[in-house]
Formats: C-alpha cells, sequence, structure tokens
C-alpha cells in the first residue's frame, strides 16, 4: 500500500563544513591527508547525530547529516546544493569552528549557498572572540551579517543545536546566537566522533577528542581563556571510555586530546587511569599525543601516568626564554629554571616533545632570537620546535589594547594565521621581525641539529628514532616547501583552479596546471632528498659504536653545575633575575626550623 503524503518522512539536511583558510596565492591549503583532525566538526557530529536520534524535528523528519573537512576534502557549493535539490526538503549549513584566518574563507564559501536560498550559519573562535572582548562586531563580521549569514558565539552542548535546527526547519534561524555568557557543562554531553572514512583522510588516521575546556591562566595572547573561559569544564571518565571504544570499534586508535592544557584538567588522574585500564588491562593499542604547560612535572605522577596511558607526543607552550618576555605576556607560570628538569622527565619516558616559540615580543630583537635559539639547540632537550608570529589574534587581549587603541594591525584575516605578521613591533622593523621568522626556522633545522636530535634520541632506550625523524621532516618540509605552518600541513598538497579567493583572477589552465604539476615534481624530490640525507643520519645515529653513551649539554650536566654554567640563565638580565629568585625560593624552602625561628624573631625585632 502506498504512503499517504502525511507518512512519507519530510527531509532536512545538516551540512557541516570546517573550511580552510588561503595561502598566499589565494588557493585553499587542502592535503589529501591533513596533519590535524577539526575535533570542532567531530562535537558538532556528535551533537547532530544525538539530536536525529531524539527526533528533535519530530518523528516525522528525516535528519541527513554531511560533514566535511576542507582542510583535506573539497568543499564544491554547487555540488551540494544540487545534491539537496535533488533529495528535496529543507536544509541548513554550518560552517564550524571558524578561526579567524578561516573567515575570508567561510565567507566565500557562503556566498553560492546564500543565492541558491539556503540558511547559512557561521561559529567559531572568530565570532565568539569578537563577541567576547569587542564593544562593538568589527566590520568583517557586520558587512557578513548583511549578506545574510547567521552567527553562533559561544558552544552547542546543552541542547542549543536543538534550537538552531529548529529555527532552521521553522524558516526563522535568528540573526544571532549568542551563547558567551553560559557556557556549558561537558560531563554526559554526546562524545566527539566522525565517522572512519573522514578520519583516514588525516595522516595516521588520527581522530580527536576534548576532555575539557577552559585554562586558567591570563596570557595575554590566547583567545583560550575568553572564549572558553577560564574555569576548567571536563567530561566523565566515562565520557573518555566511551570516545575511545566507539573509535576503536571503527579502527581508530590515536588521539589527539585537544584540551588546551591537561595538566590543569582536575581530573587527569582518574582519566589517566581508565586509559591504563583499557592499555594493560584489556590490551588496547591507543595512543595520544596532549598539551600540557611547562609545570606539569611538578604534578606528582603525572607524567609517569601519562606515558602508561599512551601518552607519546607532548604539545608543550614553552612560548620564550627569556622571563621578560613571558613577564610582558603575563605567562608568569613558566619559570625557565624547569624547562630542563621538565623536558628531561618527559625524555625519561620516551615522549616525544614539541615546544611552541613565539616571536616578537616586546624585548625580542633580531639578533636576540637567533641567540636564544642556539641556547636551546644547546641546552634543552626538545625533539621539535615550532615557532610562531605574536599575533594579536580576535579574542585574546593583545587585540582588544591595539584595537582600543587604535593601533594598526592588518585587516585581512587570512594572514591571522601565526605565520604571517600582522602588526608592527615595538623596536624592529616590518623587515627584521619577518627575517627573524624566517631565519628562526632555518637555524634550528640545520643538518647539524637534526643529526644531534637524532643522537639523543637514539641513546634513550625508550626514544623512537623513526618517529622522530618523520616528525622532524614533517614540520622542516612544510615549511621549507610548502610555505604554510606545520600544523596546517599534510601530505600532498592539492589546489583546485577555481576555488581562488574571492576578487582574485581565475588562472588560465595553460598557466594553472604546468605550474602545479612541475612544482609538485619540484617539492617531491626535494622531499625525497631531504629524507635520503636525514635517514642516512639516522642509520648513521642507529650504527654508531657510542649510540648508547652519546652525551651532550642537553641531557647530561648534572643540575648542581647547570645554574652556573648555562647560558639560559645568563644571556639575559631576566634570566638572572629568575635563577637569583629559585635560589632563594630553595634556601626558603630548605631552611631548618631553628633558622625559621631566628628569622620570625628578628622580623620582630625590627618591627
Amino acid at each position: 500500500m502506498a504512503k499517504t503524503a502525511a507518512e512519507v518522512p519530510a527531509v532536512f539536511h545538516f551540512v557541516m563544513i570546517k573550511p580552510t583558510h588561503y595561502d598566499d596565492d589565494g588557493y585553499p591549503i587542502q592535503w589529501l591527508r591533513s596533519a590535524i583532525p577539526s575535533n570542532t566538526l567531530a562535537c558538532l557530529n556528535a551533537l547532530a547525530e544525538d539530536a536525529r536520534r531524539r527526533e528533535v524535528l519530530g518523528p516525522n523528519v528525516d535528519i541527513r547529516l554531511h560533514t566535511f573537512d576542507e582542510t583535506n576534502r573539497r568543499v564544491q557549493p554547487h555540488k551540494i546544493i544540487r545534491m539537496i535539490r535533488k533529495a528535496g526538503g529543507k536544509a541548513l549549513i554550518g560552517l564550524v569552528g571558524v578561526q579567524s584566518n578561516q573567515f575570508p574563507r567561510a565567507v566565500d564559501l557562503a556566498r553560492p549557498f546564500i543565492a541558491a536560498g539556503l540558511p547559512i550559519c557561521v561559529g567559531g573562535f572568530h565570532i565568539s572572540g569578537c563577541i567576547a572582548m569587542l564593544p562593538e562586531l568589527p566590520k568583517d563580521i557586520v558587512e557578513a551579517q548583511h549578506l545574510g549569514i547567521s552567527f553562533f558565539a559561544g558552544e552547542a552542548e546543552e541542547g542549543r543545536l536543538d534550537v538552531v535546527l529548529r529555527d532552521a526547519w521553522n524558516g526563522e534561524l535568528a540573526p544571532l546566537y549568542n551563547h558567551m555568557n553560559n557556557l556549558p557543562a561537558l560531563a554526559g554531553e554526546p562524545a566527539p566522533i566522525l565517522p572512519r572514512k573522514h578520519v583516514i583522510r588525516t595522516s595516521g588516521s588520527l581522530s580527536s577528542i576534548d576532555l575539557g575546556r577552559g585554562c586558567p591562566y591570563q596570557c595575554s595572547f590566547c583567545t583560550i581563556i575568553n572564549v572558553q573561559g577560564r574555569k576548567s569544564r571536563i567530561r566523565s571518565v566515562e565520557d573518555l571510555e566511551k570516545i575511545v571504544r566507539e573509535n576503536y570499534a571503527q579502527g581508530i586508535k590515536r588521539f589527539f586530546i585537544t584540551d588546551d592544557n591537561f595538566a590543569r584538567n582536575k581530573d587527569w588522574e582518574p582519566l589517566f587511569d581508565r586509559l591504563i585500564e583499557l592499555r594493560e588491562g584489556e590490551r588496547l593499542n591507543i595512543g595520544f599525543t596532549i598539551q600540557v604547560d611547562t609545570l606539569c612535572h611538578k604534578i606528582p605522577n603525572f607524567i609517569e601516568k601519562a606515558t602508561r596511558a599512551g601518552v607519546r607526543r607532548v604539545f608543550i607552550g614553552l612560548e620564550n626564554i627569556n622571563p621578560d618576555n613571558l613577564i610582558a605576556a603575563k605567562k608568569r607560570q613558566n619559570k625557565i629554571t624547569e624547562y630542563r628538569e621538565m623536558l628531561q622527565k618527559w625524555r625519561n619516558h620516551g615522549a616525544i616533545t614539541y615546544a611552541g616559540y613565539i616571536l616578537g615580543f616586546p624585548a625580542d630583537t633580531k639578533a636576540s632570537i637567533a641567540r636564544d635559539i642556539e641556547i636551546i639547540k644547546r641546552e634543552l632537550p626538545l625533539d621539535i620546535l615550532e615557532f610562531f608570529f605574536l599575533t594579536p589574534l580576535p579574542g585574546s587581549e593583545d587585540h582588544k589594547i591595539l584595537w582600543t587603541k587604535g593601533i594598526w594591525m592588518d585587516p585581512d584575516m587570512n594572514k591571522y594565521d601565526l605565520n604571517h605578521r600582522v602588526s608592527h613591533h615595538g623596536t624592529m622593523t616590518d623587515k627584521d621581525w619577518e627575517e627573524a621568522y624566517r631565519l628562526a626556522w632555518d637555524t634550528f633545522y640545520t643538518p647539524e641539529h637534526i643529526n644531534t636530535i637524532l643522537r639523543r634520541t637514539c641513546a634513550n632506550k625508550l626514544g623512537r628514532p623513526g618517529t622522530t625523524l618523520s616528525t622532524i621532516l614533517w614540520f622542516y618540509l612544510m615549511i621549507l616547501y610548502e610555505g604554510v605552518h606545520p600544523l596546517e600541513g599534510g601530505a600532498l598538497r592539492l589546489k583546485s583552479r577555481r576555488d581562488r579567493r574571492r576578487g582574485m583572477p581565475i588562472e588560465h589552465p595553460f598557466i594553472f596546471y604546468p605550474r602545479y604539476w612541475l612544482g609538485t615534481a619540484i617539492k617531491a624530490f626535494g622531499y625525497l632528498r631531504i629524507y635520503r640525507k636525514t635517514k642516512k643520519m639516522l642509520d648513521a645515529a642507529l650504527a654508531a659504536e657510542d649510540r648508547w653513551i652519546y652525551s651532550d649539554l642537553a641531557i647530561a650536566m648534572p643540575k648542581a653545575d647547570e645554574f652556573d654554567a648555562l647560558d639560559l640563565y645568563h644571556a639575559t638580565t631576566g634570566g638572572e633575575e629568575a635563577l637569583a629568585r629559585m635560589r632563594r625560593d630553595d634556601a626558603i624552602r630548605n631552611r631548618t626550623p631553628g633558622e625559621v625561628a631566628a628569622s620570625v624573631a628578628a622580623s620582630v625585632a625590627a618591627e
């Protein structure tokens, strides 16, 4: 018997697109395999799956979900529009997790959908950060509103996505959904997950988890504290296990925990304990990458349990080795006197360490940057160092200060990727700052220092030499040949001639394709040449007679001697002062009860 019209399910398409951003030639940065998965896309997909299961649009509405990560999949609006028209029904196009550098691309993607009469909603850090920190919306967002784009500020848990879906279904999408003053709890919310067909588009089939949002610190360059708050909101141990098991069931075993600082998650220990149970009790072969601060080693058992839980890579916000710069950025929690002990402890437990390093703080000069990098190479046992321009990102205190004072910032949001200079420095010229940034990469990733890193990891019985080399090559080659920051990198750059940035001319096929294929071939040859050279280094390090006894200043000097001998503590006045503070603190901690009593008595007498 044929179904009546009332019995035929209505159709609603929810299209979730995580946009990329443009390179300097105006082409979307896209790869056959991208480096880092989109956690926002995974979170939104999970929330949408849950909304579909709960039938938030009614029992007779077929909600169809479509996810696109533009970093590893070409997004063609005309094909999506055609798909929606062919299937029939209503739709909502969601541009999700849009960062400031991705905002121009997001607006360009939105235009054909708007022209087709489909509702658009854009969310992410750019919108949320501007609303959180600025007294009025900036010009780019206002112009996008005039196009008919709706915005979502904040986070979509606790049923907030349901409201947007219902409004879109009813044709009543609001201009702005502002949830910045009411951040949701995470415990019990749907666990972030993407289907395997999307995850395998990332290098190493890496998925993502966010176990907590928010950070207690006050770094002036950071957007996290103003968008996600300074109070940590966390998922439960049960949430974590569910995320791992659901991903493991589809063959996904590697995870990037996207928390800005997992060491400040108050439940880090039970979370690690559950992962240890899964790894050691059930023999699940799972591995993790986490982000932590420079004081994580002070937390008893943190590093020990982290590595037992499967943490193999650690991103550390080192930021700088000059305490004056750290204080200027309100990053007082970083103590350079702790850097060596912290890095050595991670090394001793077999983790590969990555450190972020910001260039362009007030005390920086072209010469001081070069000097500091040489100190790091010589005295810190780091595997990977990644550099960033100090960037006034919308949503940060730095951006708000410059905005309020009317100080110049580059109006092109596409450049706010930490790989471009978008403001002026107090003492360096624009040219010097840009040259210092490029020189920093060249200075750290020299053949000699790459060999040193490989010697260090080969001398470590828990080291992973092959993985260390591939990671070094990923970082070095992205800068050398692709011109993008390694965190935006991937395997085999893809370009589509007709996807060029709005306002830039579409190149003739006889110009575009020969240049693209010739450029790809030249890069492939360069990749192979450098790989062969560094692979010889690795083979030599593995075969060296002194492999297990190799030592250098970074990994061997006894702590009793290091404070007097190392340039880390004596190259700057800030370093000298940090060392003096540490010694004063140590002296206070080590005082005997009699010395404490005598000090108190002397203070009383002085009063």
